[in-house]
């Protein structure tokens, strides 16, 4: 990224960050603690060859007693590729009178990972009063500083930009803006409300903006395995449109950057920047060029850090950084918000006989091939160029370990109705996502110390519409509004969820907010609540009902559930994974960590194996998790990261919220161009 940044014409933003108080110089310094006096001594030798290693040094907690580590720059004790003369720490432990951190006994316990270079120490007895270590810090991440710092170039984050350069226009005010997007990771259905785009870009049509194809009919079914029955349509989709959200992020990009946004694909953001008072003041991306075993490669380059005066959190659905910041700034408790609720959807797109192809035809399904316990649905849209989506959302609190929502979806293709259509068709794109559906009753508190989170990182998605383009987009152009009174007219961001509670978002998803949890009861008695709600007290009940249980505690143990014997995939109309995942364009380095981790790498083996059957074999839409024999012949946990769709599934729906879905490098994942 700083070869990439420092070509931009912002260049005089680019600014060695002042983070740390080490020096940046790349020689090797020398550091002595004394005990003592307690001070610190760093001449320059010159017999000790220069490596990247963060300072290691004892001190007594008490005199004679327990000694501890620390590292000046806040991270890790020392960087692969060096090494501590670790028999001296080993003698500290030996003795007993030494404490060796958790982090220290990791590094010595993987030891076998690291170039042997032995820094040079001298140790004294028992008492330890000091310990001398030569050290070599790496060089400071470069930094950038904007007015504000967007991370997502989706439609929340895309519109708050185009909105905030608007103002900017109207006050004659400049304002430098910047986006970070880490890549072409857009899927959605879908069937696009106009109205947010309506309000920000009202010569959207005259502009050539990839919105073409009205919607012509809209049908709704129930499905039984083998017939179709017509049931009263509830989505009023007049008036909207198929289109492609890949497409119109695209040109919404185009918007951007000529009003004057700064736009930054293929990179991560992957850290939060907070400054001595706990303000959020930016975001930092990942370093690029770290080997699978931690060591730097040839193509090296530290992250880069964005700082703004405000930062907004546009991530989507499960945003690693906005789920951090609703964690640290207890964000849902303070306006006693219930969790979230998750649902996975899996398209593709098909390019099917021009005979059967009836440009702006919307089909929604419930029913089979998903149990009565289990929410979900389908829809089928008719795009321009012969070309339908098709797609299977379902609901992440399912009970059934055995149940695999990719399988589902290719049995869904399956129904005579279904593969009527799609036979003699070709796919051109294959994806997955998951999407929000906790509505109202999820909303967190939007605004942090800093910034804001907007669009579907927020959840704002309008469940029995099956919509949350508008509302994000909307969510972002409030924000916009806000930030510019922070920036310029010396107001504040709570005027952000002010606004947001009196637009017509909050009542939209006020009158929706009961239509997903009426489910928890079943599918029969979940319709019939919903006509309730929606024919007759159009969203006014009294009542607000709760969500169950968080989708992680919904699975059962695998004794409860019989498994499910899925068709094989007969490579027309439905095919296996690998087949589909080469559709989906995903790439990674695969010499790069992995950016799934596991808390405990020994859960899956003693809890979600033998307990629940290995769910996450399943409930990936795209094979990442496999067991596989080692040596011994026991089954292993093998996760296949180049595979990841950037779904977020597995972190949401893992038994035991074991497995931590991060940031690859920048530019990795799925490349969606028509989704």
């Amino acid at each position: 990224m700083l070869r990439l940044l420092s070509l931009s014409s912002k260049s005089s933003r680019l600014k060695k960050s002042s983070s740390s108080s080490l020096s940046s110089s790349n020689k090797t310094s020398f550091a002595f603690y004394n005990s003592t006096n307690s001070t610190i001594h760093s001449p320059i030798p010159s017999s000790v060859p220069s490596t990247q290693f963060h300072l290691f040094f004892a001190t007594p907690k008490t005199p004679n007693s327990q000694f501890s580590d620390q590292s000046f720059t806040g991270n890790s004790i020392f960087q692969p590729g060096c090494s501590l003369k670790h028999q001296n720490i080993r003698r500290l432990q030996r003795n007993g009178i030494g404490y060796i951190s958790p982090m220290v006994q990791s590094a010595l316990a993987t030891f076998s990972f690291f170039k042997r270079y032995e820094i040079g120490s001298s140790t004294t007895t028992k008492s330890f009063g000091g310990m001398v270590m030569y050290f070599s810090c790496e060089p400071d991440r470069e930094s950038m500083e904007y007015d504000v710092v967007i991370v997502g170039a989706g439609p929340a984050g895309l519109s708050a930009a185009i909105r905030l350069k608007q103002i900017c226009r109207e006050k004659d005010v400049d304002l430098s803006v910047c986006i970070v997007e880490k890549g072409a990771h857009i899927l959605s259905g879908n069937v696009f409300e106009p109205r947010a785009l309506n309000e920000l870009l009202p010569q959207w049509k005259e502009e050539e903006a990839p919105i073409n194809v009205p919607v012509s009919s809209d049908e709704f079914w129930l499905l039984t395995k083998e017939r179709a029955f017509s049931l009263p349509s509830p989505f009023d989709n007049k008036g909207n449109y198929v289109i492609s959200l890949s497409q119109l992020v695209r040109w919404l990009g185009t918007k951007a950057e000529e009003l004057g946004v700064e736009i930054y694909p293929g990179f991560a953001a992957a850290e939060v920047l907070y400054d001595k008072d706990d303000q959020v003041i930016g975001v930092a991306t990942n370093d690029m060029g770290i080997a699978k075993d931690g060591s730097k490669r040839a193509n090296f380059q530290r992250g880069v850090e964005l700082k703004g005066r405000v930062t907004l959190i546009a991530e989507g659905c499960r945003g690693s950084l906005s789920e951090k910041i609703m964690r640290k700034y207890k964000l849902r408790a303070k306006v006693q918000a219930q969790h979230q609720t998750y649902a996975l959807g899996i398209k593709e797109v098909w390019e099917i006989d021009e005979s059967k192809h009836k440009p702006g035809f919307v089909l929604h399904t419930v029913g089979w091939p998903l149990d009565q316990r289990t929410y979900g649905g389908s829809f089928l849209y008719h795009m321009n160029d012969r070309q339908v989506s098709i797609g299977l959302v379902v609901a992440l609190n399912y009970d059934n370990p055995f149940l695999s929502p990719y399988e589902e979806f290719q049995r869904l293709k399956r129904h005579p109705k279904i593969k009527a259509l799609l036979d003699g068709g070709t796919v051109l794109q294959y994806g997955a996502r998951t999407l929000n559906e906790g509505g109202f009753q999820s909303i967190p508190y939007p605004v942090f110390p800093g910034g804001a989170i907007i669009g579907c990182s927020a959840g704002f998605l309008n469940v029995p519409k099956i919509k949350g383009t508008h509302t994000a987009m909307k969510s972002g152009m409030l924000a916009a509004e806000s930030v510019f009174g922070v920036l310029h007219e010396g107001s504040n961001m709570e005027t952000y969820y002010e606004n947001l509670r009196t637009s017509w978002i909050w009542e939209e998803l006020h009158r929706a907010r009961n239509y997903r949890p009426a489910f928890e009861y079943g599918l029969i008695p979940g319709l019939a609540l919903n006509a309730l709600e929606h024919y007759i007290l159009k969203g006014r009940s009294r009542l607000t009902l709760k969500h169950g249980k968080p989708d992680h505690e919904a699975t059962n143990v695998a004794e409860m559930n019989s498994p499910i014997d899925y068709p094989k995939p007969d490579g027309n109309i439905s095919f296996d994974v690998p087949t589909s995942l080469y559709r989906s364009n995903t790439n990674h380095d695969h010499d790069q960590p992995s950016h799934l981790r596991l808390r405990d790498p020994k859960l899956p083996e003693t809890v979600n194996l033998p307990y629940y059957g290995g769910p996450e074999t399943r409930y990936c839409p795209a094979r990442v998790y496999e067991y596989v024999p080692d040596e011994t012949g026991q089954l292993k946990l093998q996760i296949n990261a180049q595979n990841c769709l950037h779904c977020k599934a597995c972190d949401i729906k893992d038994p035991k919220q074991n497995i931590v879905w991060t940031v690859p490098e920048g530019g990795g994942g799925p490349g969606y161009s028509i989704m």
